[in-house]
């Protein structure tokens, strides 16, 4: 178990929304499946909602406007000392900011942004609000990764926007690097030729992968790869109730 009430580093995955057309039928969801609390914001906020264990954040929910048109997916915000340098970062590596940077109140700033294969993701300066409260514990982060259809430049992208050293995994018949806090893997970059694969994916942690990919089936989600063994756990695939993907892992913890 890990509790985590500090500010991270930067480079290092941070924080993690889904924007939906209905907080009810996220809470109605994710709730039962993870065993997630829910806070909701004020009207300042639009209604922003935190899933919390024992009252730690572990994700946020935003509330799409009727009119929005891109499907839900879960968004992973890389941490950052200046969110003004690492938008410019990201526009000098080929990608492109989509979003702010924009200030919220005392809680951060924030930058939304994609990468050079158009994948979405966010930067967060933190104040107030430092990411995650809690991460490596059933219901909570356990890893994320973003895959490409050109690992090498994805990873250099990644590398020299987070600031952190990459480190080649690749074994035969694959292609992966992780993105290293000193010694410390914090996030993975691999290929694809896939295209429902590009882009980034959160594993959530679960005691019983199995038994989470069962309830995730009567709670009206998508089952896209059953439950297998792996180097670093027991790994399904899902899609949650709006057609966003994410994953859980039962490791040992």
């Amino acid at each position: 178990m890990t509790t985590h009430p500090d500010r991270w580093p930067a480079g290092t995955p941070a924080w993690a929304d889904l924007t939906v057309p209905s907080l009810d039928d996220a809470r109605a969801f994710y709730g039962p499946l993870l065993g997630w609390d829910f806070e909701v914001g004020g009207p300042e906020t639009g209604g922003y909602t935190q899933a919390t264990l024992d009252g730690r954040r572990v994700v946020g929910f935003g509330e799409a406007g009727a009119d929005a048109h891109v499907a839900p997916r879960w968004c992973v915000y890389l941490a950052t000392n200046d969110v003004v340098t690492a938008a410019q970062q990201v526009g000098a590596g080929g990608g492109q900011v989509l979003a702010g940077p924009t200030t919220i109140g005392d809680l951060g700033t924030m930058a939304l942004a994609s990468d050079p294969d158009g994948s979405p993701f966010g930067l967060w300066q933190s104040r107030d609000h430092t990411g995650w409260d809690v991460v490596a514990e059933p219901g909570a982060m356990a890893w994320t990764e973003v895959m490409s259809p050109d690992q090498p430049t994805a990873l250099a992208f990644y590398a020299a926007v987070s600031g952190l050293e990459p480190q080649d995994m690749s074994g035969d018949g694959f292609v992966y690097a992780t993105l290293r806090q000193g010694a410390d893997p914090v996030t993975g970059v691999g290929q694809t030729a896939d295209d429902s694969r590009t882009g980034w994916t959160l594993y959530l942690g679960t005691a019983d992968a199995d038994a989470t990919t069962a309830r995730a089936l009567e709670l009206g989600g998508t089952v896209l790869v059953e439950p297998q063994d792996s180097p670093f756990g027991r790994v399904a695939v899902l899609q949650g109730p709006f057609g966003e993907t994410f994953a859980v892992i039962a490791s040992a913890w």
